[in-house]
Protein backbone atom coordinates (compact mmCIF):
# COMPACT_ATOMS: atom_id res chain seq x y z
CA UNK A 1 0.00 0.00 0.00
CA UNK A 2 1.16 3.34 -0.97
CA UNK A 3 1.74 5.10 2.77
CA UNK A 4 1.88 8.86 1.17
CA UNK A 5 -1.42 7.88 -0.66
CA UNK A 6 -3.07 6.53 2.96
CA UNK A 7 -1.97 9.62 4.77
CA UNK A 8 -3.30 11.75 2.07
CA UNK A 9 -6.73 10.22 2.56
CA UNK A 10 -6.87 10.65 6.08
CA UNK A 11 -6.17 14.50 5.68
CA UNK A 12 -8.64 15.02 3.22
CA UNK A 13 -11.52 12.80 4.69
CA UNK A 14 -9.80 14.09 8.72
CA UNK A 15 -10.17 17.72 7.42
CA UNK A 16 -13.79 17.71 6.12
CA UNK A 17 -14.45 16.28 9.80
CA UNK A 18 -12.97 18.72 11.45
CA UNK A 19 -14.57 21.58 9.47
CA UNK A 20 -17.58 19.94 9.63
CA UNK A 21 -17.39 19.97 13.58
CA UNK A 22 -19.59 17.93 15.85
CA UNK A 23 -20.97 15.26 13.87
CA UNK A 24 -25.07 13.90 14.46
CA UNK A 25 -25.28 11.71 17.26
CA UNK A 26 -22.03 12.22 18.47
CA UNK A 27 -23.27 11.98 22.43
CA UNK A 28 -25.58 8.98 21.72
CA UNK A 29 -21.83 7.04 20.18
CA UNK A 30 -20.30 8.56 23.40
CA UNK A 31 -22.57 7.12 25.89
CA UNK A 32 -22.40 3.78 23.29
CA UNK A 33 -18.32 3.25 23.58
CA UNK A 34 -17.89 4.38 27.54
CA UNK A 35 -18.17 7.67 28.10
CA UNK A 36 -20.53 9.23 30.56
CA UNK A 37 -22.55 12.29 30.25
CA UNK A 38 -20.56 14.01 33.15
CA UNK A 39 -17.31 13.37 30.82
CA UNK A 40 -18.72 14.88 27.39
CA UNK A 41 -20.42 18.02 29.24
CA UNK A 42 -16.56 18.64 31.24
CA UNK A 43 -14.71 19.36 27.41
CA UNK A 44 -16.03 21.86 24.82
CA UNK A 45 -18.48 20.36 22.86
CA UNK A 46 -16.72 20.62 19.50
CA UNK A 47 -14.04 18.03 20.82
CA UNK A 48 -16.83 15.58 20.64
CA UNK A 49 -17.25 14.93 17.00
CA UNK A 50 -18.58 11.18 17.54
CA UNK A 51 -15.04 9.44 15.89
CA UNK A 52 -14.25 7.01 18.95
CA UNK A 53 -14.94 3.34 19.43
CA UNK A 54 -14.15 3.44 23.17
CA UNK A 55 -12.92 5.62 26.17
CA UNK A 56 -9.29 5.12 26.91
CA UNK A 57 -9.40 8.01 29.37
CA UNK A 58 -11.10 5.67 31.80
CA UNK A 59 -9.10 2.67 31.46
CA UNK A 60 -5.49 4.23 32.26
CA UNK A 61 -5.63 4.89 35.76
CA UNK A 62 -4.23 8.05 35.52
CA UNK A 63 -2.32 9.91 38.50
CA UNK A 64 -1.75 13.24 39.38
CA UNK A 65 1.41 14.79 37.57
CA UNK A 66 1.64 12.23 34.93
CA UNK A 67 2.86 12.91 31.21
CA UNK A 68 0.14 11.82 29.30
CA UNK A 69 0.82 11.11 25.05
CA UNK A 70 -2.73 10.79 22.69
CA UNK A 71 -2.17 9.37 19.42
CA UNK A 72 -4.20 10.51 16.93
CA UNK A 73 -5.77 13.09 19.30
CA UNK A 74 -8.14 14.74 16.49
CA UNK A 75 -10.17 17.35 18.15
CA UNK A 76 -8.90 16.81 21.84
CA UNK A 77 -11.36 15.13 23.54
CA UNK A 78 -9.50 12.70 25.32
CA UNK A 79 -6.38 14.40 25.40
CA UNK A 80 -8.98 17.13 27.46
CA UNK A 81 -10.30 14.45 29.82
CA UNK A 82 -6.99 13.28 30.51
CA UNK A 83 -5.77 16.29 31.51
CA UNK A 84 -8.63 16.67 34.16
CA UNK A 85 -7.02 13.75 35.47
CA UNK A 86 -3.50 14.66 36.01
CA UNK A 87 -3.83 17.79 37.47
CA UNK A 88 -1.94 21.11 37.35
CA UNK A 89 1.19 18.91 37.67
CA UNK A 90 0.88 16.93 34.85
CA UNK A 91 0.98 17.19 30.98
CA UNK A 92 -0.86 16.08 28.04
CA UNK A 93 0.55 15.89 24.87
CA UNK A 94 -1.56 15.17 21.53
CA UNK A 95 -0.77 14.23 18.04
CA UNK A 96 -2.32 14.49 14.99
CA UNK A 97 -1.50 13.75 11.36
CA UNK A 98 -4.33 16.28 10.01
CA UNK A 99 -4.03 20.02 10.49
CA UNK A 100 -6.90 20.95 10.83
CA UNK A 101 -7.80 18.62 13.56
CA UNK A 102 -4.57 19.78 15.31
CA UNK A 103 -5.70 22.86 15.10
CA UNK A 104 -9.42 22.79 16.06
CA UNK A 105 -7.86 20.67 18.99
CA UNK A 106 -5.80 23.83 20.19
CA UNK A 107 -9.12 25.94 20.27
CA UNK A 108 -10.66 23.80 22.16
CA UNK A 109 -7.50 23.69 24.57
CA UNK A 110 -8.06 27.52 24.64
CA UNK A 111 -11.99 27.44 25.12
CA UNK A 112 -11.41 24.87 28.05
CA UNK A 113 -8.66 27.09 29.44
CA UNK A 114 -6.50 24.18 29.80
CA UNK A 115 -2.86 25.20 29.21
CA UNK A 116 -1.74 21.82 30.17
CA UNK A 117 -2.41 20.49 27.04
CA UNK A 118 -0.91 20.63 24.01
CA UNK A 119 -1.08 19.68 20.11
CA UNK A 120 1.42 18.79 17.76
CA UNK A 121 1.25 17.94 14.06
CA UNK A 122 2.99 14.59 13.09
CA UNK A 123 2.68 10.81 12.18
CA UNK A 124 1.85 8.27 14.84
CA UNK A 125 4.73 6.28 12.96
CA UNK A 126 7.04 9.19 13.76
CA UNK A 127 6.23 11.01 16.58
CA UNK A 128 7.90 14.08 17.55
CA UNK A 129 8.35 13.10 20.85
CA UNK A 130 11.74 12.47 22.96
CA UNK A 131 12.87 9.25 24.33
CA UNK A 132 11.39 7.83 27.59
CA UNK A 133 9.49 10.71 28.32
CA UNK A 134 6.10 9.71 28.83
CA UNK A 135 4.34 7.72 31.48
CA UNK A 136 1.00 6.69 29.94
CA UNK A 137 0.63 6.71 26.12
CA UNK A 138 -3.50 7.13 24.98
CA UNK A 139 -5.31 6.18 21.82
CA UNK A 140 -8.50 6.17 20.20
CA UNK A 141 -9.99 4.26 17.24
CA UNK A 142 -6.89 5.64 15.02
CA UNK A 143 -3.61 2.72 15.18
CA UNK A 144 -6.33 1.00 12.92
CA UNK A 145 -6.00 4.11 10.17
CA UNK A 146 -2.11 3.67 9.78
CA UNK A 147 -0.47 1.60 6.90
CA UNK A 148 2.43 0.97 9.23
CA UNK A 149 1.17 -0.72 12.41
CA UNK A 150 4.62 -1.86 13.94
CA UNK A 151 5.95 1.10 13.58
CA UNK A 152 3.39 2.81 15.71
CA UNK A 153 3.71 0.62 18.25
CA UNK A 154 7.41 0.74 18.34
CA UNK A 155 6.79 4.63 18.73
CA UNK A 156 4.65 4.05 21.54
CA UNK A 157 7.53 1.99 23.14
CA UNK A 158 10.24 3.97 22.69
CA UNK A 159 8.60 7.22 23.94
CA UNK A 160 7.36 5.42 27.29
CA UNK A 161 9.46 5.33 30.47
CA UNK A 162 10.37 1.83 31.95
CA UNK A 163 6.84 0.50 33.39
CA UNK A 164 5.14 3.62 31.31
CA UNK A 165 1.55 1.97 30.49
CA UNK A 166 -0.51 1.24 26.80
CA UNK A 167 -4.00 2.11 26.66
CA UNK A 168 -5.43 1.60 23.54
CA UNK A 169 -9.20 1.72 22.15
CA UNK A 170 -9.34 0.43 18.77
CA UNK A 171 -11.31 -1.62 16.33
CA UNK A 172 -10.29 -5.26 14.57
CA UNK A 173 -11.73 -7.56 12.68
CA UNK A 174 -13.70 -10.99 14.06
CA UNK A 175 -14.94 -12.32 10.78
CA UNK A 176 -14.97 -11.81 6.66
CA UNK A 177 -15.78 -8.65 5.21
CA UNK A 178 -17.94 -8.54 1.84
CA UNK A 179 -16.23 -9.32 -0.97
CA UNK A 180 -17.02 -5.67 -2.44
CA UNK A 181 -15.62 -3.86 0.62
CA UNK A 182 -13.01 -6.12 0.81
CA UNK A 183 -12.00 -5.80 -2.17
CA UNK A 184 -12.35 -1.69 -2.86
CA UNK A 185 -9.54 0.38 -3.39
CA UNK A 186 -11.55 2.84 -1.00
CA UNK A 187 -11.95 0.28 2.07
CA UNK A 188 -8.25 -0.68 1.45
CA UNK A 189 -7.06 3.52 2.16
CA UNK A 190 -10.07 3.77 5.09
CA UNK A 191 -10.34 2.52 8.46
CA UNK A 192 -12.80 -0.60 7.64
CA UNK A 193 -10.30 -2.75 6.01
CA UNK A 194 -7.43 -1.60 7.69
CA UNK A 195 -8.27 -2.76 10.82
CA UNK A 196 -6.21 -5.94 11.36
CA UNK A 197 -6.99 -9.19 13.14
CA UNK A 198 -7.63 -9.34 16.70
CA UNK A 199 -4.58 -11.84 17.15
CA UNK A 200 -2.83 -9.99 14.71
CA UNK A 201 -3.15 -6.97 16.67
CA UNK A 202 -2.12 -8.40 19.78
CA UNK A 203 1.09 -9.70 17.90
CA UNK A 204 2.17 -6.46 16.75
CA UNK A 205 2.09 -4.81 20.47
CA UNK A 206 4.04 -7.96 21.65
CA UNK A 207 6.46 -7.49 18.90
CA UNK A 208 7.18 -3.54 19.82
CA UNK A 209 8.56 -5.03 22.97
CA UNK A 210 5.15 -4.74 24.94
CA UNK A 211 4.57 -6.96 27.94
CA UNK A 212 1.59 -8.14 30.28
CA UNK A 213 -0.74 -7.29 27.30
CA UNK A 214 -4.24 -7.99 28.13
CA UNK A 215 -7.67 -7.25 26.40
CA UNK A 216 -9.76 -5.65 29.20
CA UNK A 217 -12.91 -5.03 27.27
CA UNK A 218 -14.00 -5.91 23.79
CA UNK A 219 -17.57 -5.71 21.68
CA UNK A 220 -19.50 -5.49 18.37
CA UNK A 221 -18.87 -2.28 16.99
CA UNK A 222 -22.34 -1.33 15.27
CA UNK A 223 -22.42 0.32 11.97
CA UNK A 224 -24.27 3.46 13.35
CA UNK A 225 -21.26 4.21 15.53
CA UNK A 226 -19.65 4.91 12.14
CA UNK A 227 -21.77 7.40 11.30
CA UNK A 228 -19.22 10.62 11.77
CA UNK A 229 -16.20 8.62 10.45
CA UNK A 230 -14.95 9.87 6.67
CA UNK A 231 -13.16 6.69 6.26
CA UNK A 232 -16.13 4.32 6.97
CA UNK A 233 -18.54 6.30 5.02
CA UNK A 234 -16.27 6.61 2.20
CA UNK A 235 -16.22 2.76 1.94
CA UNK A 236 -20.72 2.19 3.25
CA UNK A 237 -21.76 5.39 1.16
CA UNK A 238 -19.87 5.04 -2.38
CA UNK A 239 -20.24 1.55 -2.68
CA UNK A 240 -23.63 1.70 -2.06
CA UNK A 241 -23.65 -1.70 -0.09
CA UNK A 242 -27.12 -3.14 0.53
CA UNK A 243 -28.89 -3.82 3.68
CA UNK A 244 -27.11 -7.17 3.84
CA UNK A 245 -23.80 -6.02 2.80
CA UNK A 246 -24.00 -3.27 6.01
CA UNK A 247 -24.93 -5.53 8.09
CA UNK A 248 -22.00 -8.12 7.43
CA UNK A 249 -19.61 -5.45 7.38
CA UNK A 250 -20.83 -4.32 11.00
CA UNK A 251 -20.95 -7.86 12.20
CA UNK A 252 -17.41 -8.13 11.06
CA UNK A 253 -15.71 -5.41 13.41
CA UNK A 254 -15.35 -5.45 17.18
CA UNK A 255 -14.06 -2.97 19.40
CA UNK A 256 -11.38 -4.15 21.40
CA UNK A 257 -9.76 -2.04 24.92
CA UNK A 258 -5.74 -3.17 25.32
CA UNK A 259 -3.44 -2.44 27.97
CA UNK A 260 0.06 -2.88 28.37
CA UNK A 261 2.94 -2.07 29.78
CA UNK A 262 6.92 -1.21 28.80
CA UNK A 263 9.31 -3.41 31.23
CA UNK A 264 11.06 -1.67 33.54
CA UNK A 265 14.16 -4.11 32.64
CA UNK A 266 14.78 -5.36 29.31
Amino acid sequence: MDRERVYRGIREGYSRAADRGRGPGAAAIGRRIGYSDDEMDAVPAEANLGLGCGNPVALADLRAGETVLDLGSGAGFDALLAAREVGEGGRVIGVDITPAMAALARANARAARDAGVAFLLGAMERLPVADETIDVVISNCSINLSPAKEEVFREAFRVLRPGGRLLVSDIVMVARLPGRVRDSIVALDGRIAGAPSRDRYLALIARAGFAGIEVIGEAPFPVFCMANDPTAQAVLGDLALTPGEIRATGSAIASIRVRAFRPTTE
